[in-house]
């Protein structure tokens, strides 16, 4: 990105600011949905700054321009930042964020504007409470962004469709039933959801306003007796209208959900998620009004799959490794045929492979393929303006990273696999089996029904923490079914808080990704999909519930990067009894040089 064009968006933006005496501006990663991926419209932090990490919270002022952002994206932000007179300030524990330098920085009675359709309820409550003692005005009114960019792409319009019957547990009824029983529990009358996923998984609808998720733009308000659809009008043909009359929801343009929050009155009791809700949707509220804040009842519903989701996923996981096969054989035998191969062919790669199996929809993210020092930043992204070639020099090795995903209409997929490209050399194999250590100590892990998710990350971490190393990124989050491939509200990560709503439960499917990323050499990640099951068979049953992962990703870990004297017996046993279920999986499923390289990559070690 022209990084002149960026300082002259800074400067226009201060310009506004000083036109409208303001001191300075927060520009969020976020929309009125609080999303993880956003639409362009919405992208205004990306706009201002080039910065395309997906998270990152930029502030400008008359003389300071700056952009938090985590150790995921440093590396990858210093170099976008640079020359554009934009500051990285880097967000670790212990270091003051965004609001605490807002609050250091700023005098009294001076003024912040953020855009109130960006900015959740939780957020809003953090600014107040750290400006309230320096007498600071938060301004939530306005978006300073209209009179900068202004280019800015229109809203997007993808048409609505059904989410295929055959892939459905329950229908729309069924889960609207489920979610009035956790209202009256809240003592709630009305429920306010801004989530896409939320919204797509009541309705059994799907969409691509989003990429990668299947998802489209809308509100929903529910009472006790009726329930409300807000979304364009246009992107709803007169089947799917008339399926959501038939499943007791109305249909209202997008932009009327303020006024229909407007008519709510001191009598009623609105419950909200308060950090998936945006301050703007509330700006018709009347005074008066109850909140209850919790988390929604619809996001622990979706994660806790039924036994027939869970079995189309591991359908899904079966279409997907096979599709894998066809990669990784086509793949290595380019390469052994000495093509010029790059980070961008892989991409595309996996595209053509995932796109012949049934029921696909589109990638679930962005393909993370990256080579020796690239694969040392977890969310790198390769371009055609920025990529690597997977080029080793004679008697020299290096490490190629690919994180990918799928959306299939039966289910959402995400997996990580490390390839060693060349002569691979002892540290890499040590910082791999390393890695997978970590990997099959989670695996393997039993814990309590109901545990904090959180909590069970130091499972994970022990191998490495033993061996003095550690990653700095969750290693695990939870996953949609055929939804957004990020998806709470469990996390594995022990910086996350433990909350009860972030419980373990029965049919919950979450990542297991441990890691190691050596800044400028090389970066290790092995990631599969599991499901929370009962321990079938428990040893003593007086301390209540446990549960145990089954893994459901199907593609083999490449044990030529493995040094197997680090590796217990109980940790070989597991990694020979996975590689005979990818084989028994997938055997049928592939041929010719697919399945040649799916035998020879399973054999026990």
């Amino acid at each position: 990105m022209n990084k002149q064009a960026i300082h002259d968006r800074i400067e226009s933006l201060r310009q506004t600011l000083a036109a409208q005496d303001l001191t300075a501006i927060i520009v969020p990663s976020a929309d009125p949905h609080l999303s993880e991926y956003l639409p362009e419209y919405w992208q205004a932090r990306l706009w201002l700054s080039g910065f395309t990490g997906s998270v990152g919270t930029l502030v400008v002022t008359a003389d300071f321009a700056g952009l938090w952002t985590d150790s995921r994206y440093w590396v990858h932000a210093a170099e976008q930042l640079d020359g554009t007179g934009i500051t990285l300030e880097k967000l670790a524990p212990g270091q003051p964020n965004h609001i605490d330098w807002l609050a250091t920085h700023l005098a009294e009675g001076d003024s912040v504007a953020v855009d109130g359709n960006v900015l959740s309820i939780a957020e809003q409550d953090r600014l107040l409470d750290a400006f309230e003692a320096n007498d600071i005005t938060l301004i939530t009114e306005r978006d300073l962004l209209t009179e900068v960019w202004t280019d800015r792409p229109a809203l997007p319009a993808a048409s609505l469709y059904v989410h295929d019957a055959q892939f459905l547990a329950q229908s729309a009824i069924d889960k609207l039933v489920a979610v009035r029983v956790g209202m009256a529990e809240a003592g709630a009358t009305h429920h306010l959801l801004s989530s896409l996923d939320d919204i797509a998984w009541l309705t059994n609808l799907r969409g691509a306003d989003v990429d990668y998720n299947p998802v489209f733009l809308a509100h929903m308000l529910i009472s006790e007796n009726d329930a409300t659809l807000f979304i364009d009008n246009n992107k709803v043909n007169s089947e799917i209208a008339q399926s959501l009359k038939d499943s007791g929801i109305a249909i209202a343009d997008y932009e009327a959900v303020q006024d229909a929050l407007g008519t709510l009155t001191a009598n009623d009791l609105l419950l909200l998620d308060p950090s998936k809700v945006a301050v703007g949707t509330l700006s018709k509220m009347a005074d008066g009004v109850g909140f209850i804040e919790q988390m929604a009842p619809s996001t622990l519903l979706k994660s806790v799959k039924s036994d027939a989701d869970i079995d189309h996923v591991r359908e899904a996981m079966r279409q997907d490794g096979a599709a894998l096969c066809e990669f990784f054989a086509t793949f290595e035998q380019r390469l052994a045929d000495g093509e010029h191969l790059s980070e961008l062919d892989v991409d595309s790669m996996l595209i053509e492979v995932r796109s012949q199996q049934p029921h696909y929809v589109s990638p679930s993210f962005p393909t993370i393929a990256g080579f020796n020092e690239n694969g040392a930043l977890p969310h790198y992204r390769a371009t055609p303006e920025k990529f690597s070639y997977l080029d080793v020099n004679e008697g020299e090795g290096g490490l190629l990273l690919i994180d990918s995903g799928a959306q299939y209409q039966n289910g959402t997929t995400d997996i990580t696999r490390v390839v060693g490209i060349g002569q691979v050399s002892t540290e890499h194999k040590r910082d791999f089996t390393t890695v997978l250590k970590a990997h099959i100590a989670l695996a393997k892990a039993h814990f309590p029904d109901g545990i904090a998710s959180p909590l069970i990350d130091a499972i994970c971490r022990a191998p490495l923490w033993q061996a003095q190393m550690d990653y700095g990124h969750g290693t695990g989050h939870g996953v949609g079914y055929f939804l957004n491939v990020h998806e709470g509200p469990q996390v594995i990560a022990y910086s996350a808080s433990t909350p009860k709503e972030r419980a373990m439960k029965e049919g919950m499917i979450s990542s297991n990704e441990p890691g190691l990323y050596r800044e400028g050499k090389w970066g290790i990640r092995i990631e599969n999909l599991m499901v929370n099951k009962r321990v079938s068979h428990p040893v003593e049953t007086e301390f209540g519930n446990f549960l145990n992962f089954e893994t459901v990703t199907y593609c083999p870990i490449d044990t030529r990067l493995i040094e197997p004297s680090l590796l217990s017996q109980v940790e070989v046993d597991w990694l020979n009894d996975y590689h005979r279920q990818v084989y028994a999986e997938l055997k049928n499923r592939v041929d010719g040089a697919a399945l040649d390289w799916l035998t020879e990559r399973t054999q026990a070690i």
